[in-house]
């Protein structure tokens, strides 16, 4: 049966922000094609109707997520941001969490047309930071801005890499959201 072009079009819609989940909770080669179109509730015949490769998809269901991050921290208080985005609840949300945290590692080993994605959604997360910083009374240079940023995702990962249970996880989110708000109010942190 012949699908039409806006059901295509939801179709695909459906399978990216269906991989960008996944992906993010489980790695890019954690999940197959045919497990993922089953996921958004399609048969895996149309996958390739939809897209030329599974890396066309990782590319853009990364891409994706990245947007979706920027929409969401474009209102948000700058506090506000990193008390979430160092939260157990975050680090243990990898499915709805940030794309650059949970899938970083995995796009350093993948092509350059993945990478441009990510060093775009990293330049994204950067310049947000920058103006959501300059928004709330709080102008900081790029190199403080990127270390923030660094420090922010470099404790997310290394929290993830943990066991859940184990007490340097939490003190990795702890110490390092408490040195990031000291630093937006340029208190030395404790």
């Amino acid at each position: 049966m012949r699908v039409s072009r806006a059901q295509a079009q939801e179709n695909r819609t459906r399978v990216v922000d269906t991989a960008s989940a996944l992906f993010r909770e489980r790695g890019y080669d954690g999940i197959g094609v045919v497990e993922l179109m089953a996921a958004a509730g399609l048969s895996h015949g149309g996958f390739y109707n939809q897209f030329k490769s599974k890396a066309a998809l990782m590319s853009e269901a990364a891409a994706c997520g990245l947007a979706r991050s920027s929409v969401e921290m474009a209102d948000v208080d700058v506090g506000r941001f990193i008390t979430h985005y160092l939260s157990r609840k975050h680090r243990d949300s990898r499915a709805d969490g940030c794309t650059i945290a949970a899938l970083g590692g995995d796009a350093a080993r993948q092509d350059d047309e993945i990478k441009s994605v990510f060093q775009t959604g990293i330049v994204a997360m950067v310049d947000g930071f920058t103006e959501r910083l300059a928004a709330d009374g709080l102008p900081h240079t790029r190199a403080h801005v990127l270390s923030m940023v660094a420090q922010m995702v470099g404790a997310l990962m290394l929290s993830r890499a943990c066991p859940d249970d184990a007490p340097i996880a939490d003190e990795i989110l702890d110490t390092c959201r408490a040195d990031l708000l000291a630093q937006l109010s340029g208190a030395p942190a404790k």
